[in-house]
């Protein structure tokens, strides 16, 4: 059947599992990867070398941010203009695309480097971490084009269609992360460098091989010299959808760097290699979620472009049930073994996994609930609704959980640092129900009546 065809009438259920299967599984690798390299950094280096990747953890969530403000926005576009048989528009969004992809990461690397120590203490390096830092960032920094590349590249290929080739991308660069992390701190003892060498290699490896993608014309898309110069009507266009998710990654830079001080406060380094590790479980369970949503996101995208709601409401409801059981899923395994997950990070340090596991099952206490929250978000995206995707994406951040971090440890010490972050997720979903309740029961009269949003 062909693509389109099958975008517009193919069954739903098949179709939602065709594309998000691919994006699961890669998302997981990608996941998994970022964990067994801290689990090497961890059991090679010690847990300062945990806190030290927690310091550069949002100049990380930065460069993805840049990334994504380009990469989501340009993904949504190229779905609609597919669904509305408008191919030479989605090649001209591709284009302009990549070369911000490349130029914006550049700019911020170049950045990093005037400035490297005055940022890294901002971010909460303390005197005994900041070498630390310093030698695990400054190597980020220069692989930073790399990733955004790929990062980027790998969405437009799945809003295509064509979501075996970005989890190959995903697998590509997730396999290459691990062997050579532990190469590079197990067999060569380069330490915490070799932990981030290992990142920009794989970073340059998928990059080379989403490149090929397109040098050898297997993509429906095709990326033209011509449509490389950026025009502003485009840009503003997929940098206004990509705002949302652009907003949420930089709340969530200014989050971590915010946690990261009040952590230091109140209890210091051993609960930044806690909060650490904390975020590398999480980002394990979230990920399956996040790929759920990234395989919905074209199918919504090219059915409200082709106009066919009933598809988009039924693509919304389904991946929002398959994201709530992965988060349940997710949820059990973390109740069941704490200890067990927390002590992959941490062997032999007692007092760090104590804290690490109580701390845990805090701070994750409502993710059975936060699948609703990120299909939900992922869906406002899809449908070009800027402001809507903003505010959805900003709510857990901005809204409530910077504010609970500042507030709580006032009255419990480390202990409202925990808590702020269910307490977050509840409000988040509250604010979620309401705004999809409201698009639903709109795109439902928007279909009996014909009429489209102008």
């Amino acid at each position: 059947m062909d693509r389109s065809i099958e975008m517009k009438e193919g069954n739903i259920g098949s179709l939602l599992w065709t594309f998000s299967l691919p994006a699961i599984v890669g998302m997981s690798v990608n996941a998994l990867y970022n964990i067994v390299g801290r689990i090497f950094v961890g059991r090679g280096i010690g847990a300062i070398a945990i806190a030290a990747t927690t310091v550069a953890f949002p100049l990380m969530v930065i460069l993805m941010a840049v990334s994504i403000l380009v990469g989501v926005g340009a993904t949504a576009l190229i779905s609609i203009r597919l669904g509305e048989d408008n191919k030479e528009a989605a090649e001209k969004i591709a284009g302009n695309a990549v070369t911000m992809i490349i130029l914006l990461p550049a700019i911020f690397a170049t950045l990093f480097f005037i400035f490297t120590e005055p940022v890294l203490t901002i971010c909460g390096a303390s005197p005994e971490v900041m070498p630390y830092a310093r030698d695990y960032t400054q190597i980020i920094m220069l692989g930073a084009v790399f990733g955004s590349f790929s990062m980027g590249v790998n969405n437009f290929i799945r809003a295509e269609g064509n979501p075996k080739m970005a989890m190959y991308t995903q697998l590509l660069g997730a396999g290459a992360n691990i062997a050579l992390n532990y190469v590079f701190i197990f067999i060569m003892g380069w330490g915490i460098k070799g932990s981030a060498l290992a990142t920009i290699l794989a970073q340059l490896l998928s990059a080379l091989w989403v490149l090929s993608y397109y040098l050898r014309g297997k993509s429906l898309v095709k990326l033209r010299l011509a449509n490389l110069k950026p025009t502003w009507p485009i840009l503003s266009s997929m940098m206004a959808i990509g705002f949302a998710p652009f907003a949420m990654q930089i709340a969530s830079s200014i989050q971590q760097v915010i946690l990261n001080k009040t952590l230091i406060t109140y209890s210091g380094d051993l609960a930044l290699s806690a909060i650490g590790i904390i975020m590398s479980i999480a980002t394990m369970l979230f990920m399956p979620v996040l790929g759920l949503a990234q395989g919905a996101q074209p199918i919504i995208g090219f059915n409200y472009g082709a106009r066919q709601y009933q598809r988009v409401a039924k693509t919304w409801k389904l991946a929002v049930g398959g994201g709530t059981f992965i988060a349940l899923l997710g949820y059990l395994v973390l109740r069941i073994w704490p200890q067990q997950l927390v002590g992959l990070f941490s062997e032999g340090d007692i007092a760090l996994t104590a804290l690490t596991t109580h701390a845990m099952l805090t701070y994750m206490a409502l993710i059975p609930i936060v699948g609703f929250q990120v299909v939900s978000s992922t869906y406002f995206q899809a449908v070009g609704k800027a402001r809507q995707a903003a505010v959805l994406s900003l709510s857990r951040q901005v809204l409530f959980f910077i504010p609970l971090l500042i507030i709580l440890p006032r009255f419990w010490g480390v202990e409202g640092v925990w808590r702020a972050a269910p307490i977050a997720d509840f409000l988040a979903v509250c604010l979620s129900a309401t705004m999809m309740y409201y698009e639903m029961r709109k795109i439902k009269q928007e279909d009996e009546t014909g009429l489209t949003e102008n």
